[in-house]
């Protein structure tokens, strides 16, 4: 597991998340998982095309801002 941290940009804000990346994904279990302030808040898994999607949403930040992080993952190439 590998641990990183992203920042994203909302209404001029910007907001840092921490990012779990299972790099021995099994396909069993999200790949990427998302916390903010130690809070989980989301999780992504890539489709054939690498195209993140979610994965679990417990409700904790919009939707919107979890699709924001998820094209903040994919412009890394990961």
């Amino acid at each position: 597991m590998e641990k990183f941290e992203i920042s994203v940009t909302d209404n001029n804000k910007n907001l840092h998340f921490e990012i779990f990346d299972y790099m021995h994904h099994d396909g069993e279990n999200c790949k990427y998982e998302v916390f903010k302030n130690g809070q989980f808040v989301g999780s992504f898994e890539p489709d054939g095309h690498k195209v993140l999607h979610i994965c679990k949403n417990p409700g904790v930040i919009k939707e919107s801002m979890l699709h924001l992080i998820a094209d903040q993952l994919e412009n890394y190439h990961i």
